[in-house]
């Protein structure tokens, strides 16, 4: 049975980005190492490559809000983590779409959350913060919320959690990584 984690960057006030989608500081400690995340990937400290390495060769599939998508131009057809992509949208693909790339558009998010468990198989599901993550959250479906601290404080943006219109208490961390200029967070949700 696979593992639902929401999962990124994040300031120290809880922000993913600005209001006009500029992530500033937040992925500069992508840089601050000597060991690659992955082959020509960024630099990262041994303490953040650790941590960070086995999280990324765990994700089986990512679920991502149809906004997340569309500013990244569907990552050229490559899902960023896991084998596939789950984009949760009220619109379907966008014309000319290579329809053979391992994304799926689905209109609800229980039912996206559904789909890149079956897609995963034993792998995590990946869920990106934001509205969609926070709603798939505040649904009950996120079993790990692991967020990655940048000391930046934005003051103002999207939120990690998007919009939640209720209260949802975590357990204690179970990981607690400081690399450089970014402090590693896990916690279970409780049930």
């Amino acid at each position: 049975m696979s593992k639902v984690v929401m999962q990124t960057i994040v300031s120290v006030d809880g922000f993913i980005a600005t209001d006009d989608d500029q992530v500033g500081p937040l992925f500069d400690w992508f840089g601050t190492g000597d060991r690659p995340l992955y082959e020509n990937g960024p630099l990262v400290t041994g303490r953040s490559y650790d941590y960070y390495r086995p999280m990324l060769d765990a994700i089986g599939a990512l679920v991502v809000g149809r906004h997340v998508f569309d500013i990244t131009d569907g990552w050229g057809g490559r899902p960023p983590a896991g084998d596939h992509c789950v984009v949760v949208s009220h619109r379907p693909a966008p014309d000319g779409w290579d329809t053979s790339a391992p994304f799926h558009f689905v209109d609800d998010v229980s039912d996206a959350v559904r789909l890149a468990k079956e897609l995963a198989g034993d792998r995590t599901v990946s869920i990106a913060a934001g509205d969609v993550g926070g709603q798939i959250f505040e649904a009950g479906l996120v079993d790990e919320v692991a967020l990655d601290v940048v000391p930046v404080v934005f003051g103002t943006g999207k939120r990690y959690f998007g919009r939640l219109s209720k209260q949802v208490l975590l357990e204690d961390p179970d990981e607690v990584v400081q690399g450089d200029r970014v402090l590693h967070l896990r916690f279970r949700v409780r049930k």
